[in-house]
């Protein structure tokens, strides 16, 4: 798999896929609606991605970038093949994956300056994010956006989208070089990889779903499959918790919402969980929670 995500005109993402998966993506472009790809790293690195664009008649328009507006360039390549070629060279990091094109500078204006932040207000928003990110499902525009809302008072913000933006990135980018050092599986990663069996055998299983309890047990019903039997989810606040070293506590139940088939779902989900290699906790009765002891919360920025 390509450590990448791809994202499309119709809103689609599509995250760590095989070469073939991404040379589709770029055979299907062209339609109204469906007309270009932006790929990024995974974890993404602000600034740096390839994209694609193609209306039919018009040659694939192929972009790059990696750093500031000087470094975004572009060409036009006449066959799919070729971009899905040069696309997989870029994502497996390929020394001179771009032999042989000719690019010219893209007509992107460069930024302008960025006033410092105050101290206070950037210690404030400092602290906030770096929780953000430990918790490890934002993106660098979401969680720019969170930044600018951060302090805001009175419908007026202390802090401009651009000041949010560099902040970010930064915070960002120590995170990412912390993840280098990280174990190759954490306990995230088995939390991720036991709500995919979850999800495989008919229990709904999402990740940092909705802001709350009560939210998520309204929103879970219809977020899956059909034939689904039952739901387990945590919310951004049980995220926040583990991410602060003090356990994830997991809601789940069964679709009929009666006691004994909650209990059945309650028990195949701590099965899951065990096999993954995840300390539980529960009595058994289905009107208690599901909680994780001695998490090393460690998710992965994918971005």
């Amino acid at each position: 798999m390509l450590d990448i995500k791809v994202e499309t005109e119709n809103s689609e993402t599509h995250t760590h896929i095989s070469d073939r998966a991404l040379s589709d993506l770029v055979h299907r472009i062209g339609l109204k609606g469906d007309r270009f790809l932006v790929v990024q790293r995974v974890p993404d690195i602000p600034g740096t991605f390839v994209q694609v664009w193609f209306d039919h008649g018009d040659g694939y328009q192929l972009e790059r970038r990696s750093g500031g507006a000087a470094t975004h360039l572009r060409t036009t390549v006449d066959a799919p093949e070729r971009v899905a070629e040069l696309m997989t060279r870029w994502a497996r990091q390929e020394p001179e994956w771009d032999a042989g094109v000719e690019w010219e500078r893209a007509d992107v204006p460069e930024e302008e300056p960025v006033p410092e932040l105050p101290a206070e207000i950037r210690e404030t928003l400092e602290e906030r994010i770096r929780v953000l990110l430990r918790c490890g499902y934002g993106t660098v525009q979401g969680l720019s956006q969170a930044a600018e809302d951060y302090l805001v008072k009175d419908g007026v913000s202390p802090v401009t989208g651009a000041q949010a933006r560099q902040l970010v990135e930064r915070l960002w980018l120590e995170r990412v070089e912390e993840q280098r050092q990280w174990p190759e599986v954490t306990d995230a990663d088995r939390l991720t990889r036991a709500f995919a069996r979850l999800d495989r055998d008919g229990i709904t299983a999402r990740e940092h779903f909705t802001c709350c309890r009560s939210c998520g047990m309204s929103e879970i019903w219809g977020s899956g499959r059909e034939d689904a039997r039952g739901f387990v989810f945590f919310h951004t606040q049980c995220t926040e918790s583990a991410a602060s070293g003090h356990g994830l506590s997991l809601y789940y139940g069964g679709f009929d919402e009666d006691s004994d088939d909650t209990a059945v779902v309650g028990r195949e989900v701590v099965e899951a969980l065990g096999d993954a290699g995840l300390t539980v906790e529960w009595d058994g009765s289905p009107d208690k929670a599901i909680e994780l002891t001695g998490l090393d919360w460690r998710k992965r920025l994918v971005g």
